[in-house]
Formats: C-alpha cells, sequence, structure tokens
C-alpha cells in the first residue's frame, strides 16, 4: 500500500478506541466506526472522525482495512457471518486485523470464510493494555498469511514497539493464550505471596521490595503488586478476560492431553471473582479474594 490504507474499526471499547486514536494520530484515516453500543463509537468517532454505523457490511465498503476487537468467540463468529450484515459482505480485496483473544480455531475459521470472498485475515494478538494501545507500543504477535502479514505490515509497526510474526492462522493464537496463562497465573500467585505476607505481620513495602531483587520478581510484580497492596483494582486487564483466557489456554492443553494444575486452579479463582461480582475488577482483584483481612468485604469500591 503506497499511500496509508482507510481504516474501519470494530469493537471501540477500551483496546479498540485507543487503537483507532493510535492510527489517526499516525495518519490513517479512519473511516468507519461499529460498535453494538453505539455511544461508544461516537465517542471515539468525536476525536478520529469516521462514520458511526450500525451496519457491518457498511464498515467493509468504506474500508481498505478493518481491525476488529471483539468480546469473545461468539462475537467474533457474529460479525464474519456467512449470511446476512457481515463484514464478509462485499469483502474482496480487503484484509481484516483480528485482534481480540480468541480460540485459535476461530481465527483459522475466519480466514477460510473470508478467503472465500477473496478477502485475508490475519491475527494481530496484543500482549500489552490499554496506555500501550494509545501510545502505539504494543507487544504484537501476528498470525496468518505470510503475505497479508507484509501488507499491513507498516500499520502494524504505527501500533506496536515490537512486532513479532508467529507462523499460520491460529499460531499466534495459541501463543497469546500461553502468554495470558502464565501471565494469570503468576498474578494469583504473587496474591498469595503478599496475602500470606500480611497475615503473618509483614509490611508489604519490604516484602514487594525483598520480592524484586530475588526469584520471586516478576512482570506481575511491576504491573500488580502495589495494586493489590493499596487495593486499587482500576481495570486495564479485567478478571473476566483473565477468565476467559486461561480457559481458552486449558481447552488447548486438554486437546494435547496435558494436565495443568496451576493454570487450571487460577482459572478457577477468577471465575470466583466473576461469580461473587468481581469479575470486572481489574486481575489484580484476585488479592480480593485471597487476603485474609479482605474476605467477606466488598471489593467493588476499590476498583
Amino acid at each position: 500500500m503506497s499511500s496509508p490504507p482507510k481504516v474501519g474499526i470494530v469493537g471501540t471499547g477500551r483496546m479498540g478506541a485507543n487503537i483507532a486514536r493510535r492510527l489517526h494520530d499516525v495518519g490513517y484515516p479512519i473511516v468507519a466506526l461499529y460498535d453494538v453500543h453505539e455511544a461508544s463509537a461516537r465517542e471515539t468517532a468525536a476525536e478520529t472522525g469516521g462514520e458511526v454505523t450500525t451496519s457491518l457490511a457498511r464498515v467493509t465498503e468504506l474500508s481498505d482495512v478493518v481491525v476488529t476487537v471483539v468480546t469473545d468467540d461468539a462475537a467474533m463468529r457474529r460479525i464474519f457471518a456467512p449470511d446476512g450484515d457481515s463484514l464478509l459482505s462485499g469483502a474482496r480485496g480487503k484484509i481484516f486485523v483480528n485482534c481480540a483473544t480468541v480460540t485459535p480455531k476461530v481465527h483459522v475459521e475466519i480466514e477460510k470464510l473470508a478467503q472465500q470472498r477473496g478477502a485475508d485475515t490475519l491475527e494481530a494478538c496484543m500482549a500489552s493494555s490499554i496506555p500501550q494501545a494509545r501510545n502505539g507500543t504494543l507487544y504484537l504477535m501476528a498470525g496468518g498469511r505470510r503475505e497479508a502479514f507484509e501488507r499491513v505490515k507498516p500499520m502494524l509497526e504505527q501500533m506496536s514497539a515490537s512486532l513479532r510474526y508467529i507462523g499460520e492462522a491460529g499460531k499466534a493464537a495459541q501463543v497469546k493464550a500461553l502468554v495470558n496463562m502464565v501471565m494469570n497465573v503468576n498474578t494469583a500467585g504473587l496474591a498469595e505471596g503478599l496475602g500470606l505476607g500480611e497475615a503473618l505481620g509483614l509490611d508489604l513495602d519490604t516484602l514487594r521490595e525483598v520480592f524484586s531483587q530475588t526469584g520471586a520478581n516478576s512482570r506481575v510484580l511491576e504491573t500488580d503488586g502495589a495494586d493489590m497492596q493499596n487495593r486499587d483494582h482500576d481495570v486495564y486487564f479485567s478478571a473476566a478476560h483473565a477468565a476467559k483466557d486461561s480457559g481458552i489456554a486449558l481447552a488447548l492443553a486438554q486437546d494435547a492431553d496435558l494436565d495443568l494444575p496451576l493454570a487450571r486452579t487460577t482459572y478457577e479463582q477468577y471465575e470466583r471473582m466473576k461469580a461473587l461480582g468481581l469479575g470486572e475488577l481489574d486481575k489484580s482483584g484476585v488479592s480480593e479474594i485471597t487476603f485474609k483481612s479482605r474476605r467477606g468485604r466488598s471489593a467493588a469500591t476499590h476498583a
């Protein structure tokens, strides 16, 4: 593409909206925005321009590249439905860059459907959060046809600080599932370490400092440790998403005939948060069901 392609955005939640803002800032024309919550699309369009539409087919019509950031497998299948209002309508020559964390098999399904319509898809799995989406410093893992990757590589480079092509459709999603599985296990483990430290009467500032200088150190300690201590659970990556992503990894493990007890227990912790109405807290909120002093107390006021 010799000039910036016209970009449509499907899904203007926290990540999708900030991707739209970033691309707009670096000169990519945002021509169409769609979200099931139309007010969200309108709020984003006020900053980026572009037509707010209630038609998926209209997004495809207006765009050269469509970036999708939707919630789950069902949402992906809905926006790429073979019939009715769908991104696949009039899709010949278009490319769809799918950024949501969904099961690898869905990426494979969508690629086949798009290719039948003369279009291409690419999974661009994000291993970062809201500030990185806004600043164009995401860690992106791409999967799909190499030709599709090369076609949108300049745009992906504007979205990311690190960009890696993993392989065929579904492979980047597999890697992303493992990234989030390990991250979630680390998060739950950190909550247990700090929770036990509090129960023993240890100073948590000191404990976190010791963790940071020893084998207990981790990226999660940097991002979530103080938040767990201070009950500051403003959402960057929700507990509900942690449950979903750990579930995706467990399904992959089942298919591979592999037992992952740590991942399974972590999944159960985040499912428990959802059952308690805490699913929209940040994943750091797992500390609310771990610290002895917080049992039975609502964490909602600390979100």
